[in-house]
């Protein structure tokens, strides 16, 4: 005979006519007879429903109260048990990233871990779906926590037409506690519950995953059971709704109608399912505090165990808690402030300024330089908070520092936060922002640890949403870091300590951080513990600073403005006098506000040759955006570091810019230069999901000539950039590439960077070329072709030159052919000839006149050496040069003897004698023969 546990009853679906059955269920596939028979079930209503604390007994089809160690929702169910995956919920790990990688993600699912359920920490996805049927809208609630930005969460639901909740809102923000709550509401009909995880941690450092617990569904119409209150839980009444946690020290088992005392020498925490043995006391179950100052200027020295204790006094080996109550000299009041009669501190008013002990007056002409400095923890400052999670306490005060104090898990984060509630320059600095540093937090810190502790330092706009911006591991001597804040929104700061990630209870207690200092600038609402000398100015000296002008620095001590040297800057930052002037680098100017310095994309280079080449890198000014090559975590999850860069502009340029859009906070970074982690993807209707985005540049140093480099660098300083981040960035003409945008990484570091802090670019592009002159082409002319020569212009090759001048188009003139030139050359060189042989027949009858001229001249001459005879006239007579002339052409040969035979008479000194006719020569001849007489 069948009894009630082979069987169970259900109703079937609703008929046209509003009618259902309920029917028996064999519980075994091997039952099919002796079950009830169908009887008429209840009217299909969406009104009906059972109460909270009830369920419907199928059996008298009523509504009935819960059993005292049971609970129900009444129209809904609740799933707080995860020792194994309740029914109904499917898990299963896909790679969504990137089909061309061939990755196992099988066993990339949600975990169940007793109390929640856990996600996975690859970099697959993990997916974990529930469906349901509603009657009746209703709505899903659950708690999670999501501490990690470096993995993806969301939560959407599809109903019966496949239709998504909207993507803003299936995208869960990081927890703002512990355990956060989640609610949405559910349409009627079938909806089907999506949880969705994906990591996206490329460091190599751990992920955190996303933790699920306390699902409920309301609208399912009725419930046909109750749910035994889970171990740790009781629930004493019948009619219950939920179950309460057992508190510390007790425990209970499932379904318990109450709680029980754990012995003496065994313990448990709230919500524990049994009791365990209690260890030995150690020197670390306890820590120690001061109290407040007394009206003497005393502090107490007190020991606390640490809470809940779980250790024993008793077991042997178990050390005592050392006496509280030795009174020590309390330390000195922070800067700002003052002691008061009851030894207390309190804050200087405004315009007050101390260094801890009394509060004195600014000077006129001086201005208090507000902020935050704690040196001295007497105790924790009213703007600080200390806790784990909802716990409080976990840090505490020791005079000259503050400390980590055990928590109750070694894996337990044990946080700091410092809230402010904002910046504000000082008065002098206030119309001169752009110049002016914002804020600068500055804290000095150790860590002492035997196991893999971490120590993070976080900023962000409140204590849950924030990011970390440093990161130390292991033990860390006393050391300095300092941060620069850019931005107004960051006004929350926590420092937290974890001892390790293994899930350990106080194993490792001993391991702490200290903070000695916190010195945070510019905030509002502060206090100083200085003041400031104003600028000088030419109005009635006041109390009123004035600050310098524009591109004018303060002489130190004096209060008087100099000006800084031309093409110099003021550095954002605290240095005093000339320092503060920095020299713009090569090729680089100023900008108005005499912040920064700017390139306007023009260069102009001089050539060792002593050309002048013009270049224009205005087109390559916009913002532009590359993707390095893919890279792969050990998953195989494909990733690529993706560059922004801003290369030059004037005034008022759009910065480069890197957001993360993994979590809500939005953060983003600008400047010349940033750098972002993207992963391609198709969750949330993203193409591809970024993180993790810094700053490379903000800042333009130089510009120099040789190779035309572009060198940035970023003021943000990280532990392994203790200088701040630079990038170089190569421009190579190259006229044959189209696209602008040709950037590539060192091929010996594939990210850009070999260090991580000096990255290096080559962008190839038309426009890194100069601009095109006349000296970048040449003419080439043609020969003379029926009267038409043309010139052509042709770029000189390689081509190293671009836009600028235009090529000259070709030129067309009339020429004349060569065949002309040629008889033009015959005929005159034909004239020349004749002219030149004329002229030699000319010059030759002239010479030989003039030879017969002076050979009569020396037949005429007297006998006296070296003298010739006496002209009867100095004229020729008439008829004498045709007689010449005859005689000269006609007896030549005879003339010719004749000479021959004069020139052979000799005189009796022995000279020949040479007789000329002449009348000069007769008469003496006749004077000669009269003396012989």
């Amino acid at each position: 005979m069948l009894t009630c546990s082979d069987y169970h009853f259900e109703y079937t679906e609703c008929d046209v006519l509003g009618s259902r059955w309920r029917v028996a269920v064999p519980n075994k596939a091997d039952i099919c007879t002796g079950l009830p028979d169908p009887v008429k079930g209840t009217q299909c209503s969406e009104s009906f429903s059972c109460s909270e604390g009830e369920y419907l007994n199928m059996q008298s089809q009523q509504c009935q109260k819960c059993a005292a160690g049971t609970y129900s929702l009444g129209t809904g169910v609740a799933f707080d048990e995860w020792d194994s995956l309740p029914s109904g919920f499917v898990t299963h790990g896909m790679n969504t990233n990137d089909r061309d990688v061939h990755t196992d993600c099988s066993n990339s699912t949600w975990t169940p871990k007793g109390d929640y359920v856990s996600s996975n920490t690859d970099e697959c996805t993990a997916t974990l779906s529930y469906a349901v049927s509603l009657k009746k809208p209703g709505t899903v609630s659950f708690e999670y926590f999501y501490p990690d930005g470096s993995i993806y969460f969301e939560f959407f639901v599809q109903n019966d037409q496949c239709q998504s909740t909207d993507s803003e809102n299936r995208w869960m923000k990081i927890s703002e506690s512990n355990w956060s709550q989640y609610k949405v509401e559910l349409s009627s009909g079938n909806n089907v519950l999506y949880w969705r995880t994906t990591a996206y941690s490329l460091q190599g450092s751990a992920v955190k995953p996303v933790m699920l617990r306390n699902i409920a569904i309301s609208g399912v119409a009725y419930t046909s059971e109750c749910f035994h209150c889970k171990p740790g839980t009781h629930s004493a009444k019948p009619g219950s709704a939920r179950c309460t946690p057992c508190p510390a020290q007790t425990y209970s088992n499932k379904g318990a109608t109450v709680c029980h005392q754990c012995e003496e020498d065994k313990y448990a925490e709230a919500g524990s399912g049994s009791c365990k043995p209690r260890p030995a006391c150690t020197n670390s179950d306890y820590f120690y505090t001061h109290t407040p100052c007394d009206s003497e200027g005393k502090t107490q020295l007190m020991y606390k165990w640490n809470e809940p204790k779980i250790c024993s006094e008793t077991v042997e080996g178990a050390v005592k808690l050392p006496a509280s109550g030795e009174k020590q000299t309390c330390p000195p009041c922070n800067p700002g402030f003052f002691v008061t009669n009851s030894s207390t501190c309190e804050p200087c008013d405004e315009g007050f300024y101390s260094n801890g002990t009394a509060c004195t007056k600014c000077p006129v002409g001086t201005e208090p330089v507000v902020d935050f400095e704690y040196k001295w923890w007497n105790i924790m400052p009213n703007n600080m908070k200390s806790s784990i999670f909802r716990r409080e306490f976990t840090w505490e005060v020791a005079g000259e520092y503050v400390y980590t104090t055990p928590g109750d898990q070694d894996s337990d984060y044990l946080m700091l936060t410092l809230s402010v509630p904002g910046y504000r320059l000082p008065q002098s600095m206030a119309t001169d922002s752009e110049r002016s540093e914002l804020s600068r937090i500055t804290f000095v810190f150790e860590t002492m640890c035997t196991a893999d502790c971490k120590f993070y330092f976080l900023a962000g706009y409140n204590q849950w949403n924030n990011d970390v911006v440093e990161e130390w591991k292991g033990s860390n001597r006393k050391q300095s870091y300092s941060y620069l804040i850019q931005r107004n929104s960051s006004t929350s700061f926590t420092w937290t300590f974890q001892r390790t990630e293994d899930f350990n209870v106080r194993k490792y207690s001993a391991d702490v951080a200290k903070i000695y200092s916190i010195h945070i600038t510019n905030v509002i609402g502060g206090v100083a513990s200085q003041c400031r000398r104003c600028a000088l100015s030419s109005a009635k000296a006041g109390s009123t600073c004035v600050p310098c002008p524009t591109g004018h620095y303060m002489v130190s001590g004096t209060g008087v403005c100099k000006s800084c040297p031309p093409n110099t800057f003021i550095k954002a930052d605290h240095a005093v006098g000339e320092a503060a002037c920095v020299q713009c680098g090569p090729n680089t100017e100023r900008n108005k506000a005499h912040t920064a310095c700017l390139s306007d994309c023009a260069l102009d280079v001089q050539t060792t040759g002593g050309a002048l080449l013009h270049y224009d890198f205005s087109p390559l000014a916009n913002v532009t955006g590359f993707h390095s090559s893919p890279r792969f975590t050990n998953k195989g999850l494909r990733y690529f570091h993706r560059f922004n860069l801003g290369l030059c502009g004037k005034e008022g340029r759009v910065p480069a810019t890197c957001v993360d859009n993994v979590t809500e906070s939005g953060r983003e970074v600008k400047g010349y230069v940033c750098q972002s982690t993207v992963v391609p993807s198709d969750i949330r209707s993203q193409s591809v999901v970024s993180s993790q985005p810094f700053l490379i540049g903000d800042s333009l140093i130089d510009l120099y000539v040789c190779h035309v480099f572009d060198v940035f660098r970023s003021s943000e300083t990280t532990q392994a950039c203790k200088q701040g981040r630079s990038a170089a960035i190569r421009l190579r003409c190259n006229p044959t590439v189209t696209a602008k945008d040709l950037i590539t990484l060192p091929s010996n570091c594939s990210e850009g960077t070999c260090d991580g802090c000096t990255f290096h670019f080559l962008w190839e592009s038309q426009h890194a070329c100069p601009l095109c002159t006349k000296n970048h082409y040449r003419e080439i002319v043609s020969a003379c072709i029926q009267g038409i020569q043309r010139t052509t212009y042709v770029w000189q090759q390689p081509l190293q030159c671009y836009g600028g001048e235009s090529l000259p188009a070709q030129k067309v003139s009339a020429c004349v052919t060569l065949d002309f030139w040629l008889k033009f050359g015959v005929s005159t060189g034909t004239i020349a000839a004749v002219l030149l042989i004329s002229i030699s027949c000319y010059f030759w009858k002239k010479t030989r006149k003039l030879q017969y001229k002076y050979s009569k001249l020396m037949m005429n001459s007297g006998d006296k050496e070296c003298e010739l005879p006496t002209a009867d006239s100095c004229a020729i007579m008439e008829g004498e040069d045709a007689e010449d002339d005859i005689m000269y052409l006609t007896k030549k040969s005879f003339f010719t003897k004749k000479m021959k035979s004069f020139s052979r008479e000799r005189t009796s000194d022995g000279f020949d004698s040479v007789p000329l006719k002449s009348s000069s020569s007769h008469q003496q001849r006749e004077e000669e023969d009269s003396d012989d007489a």
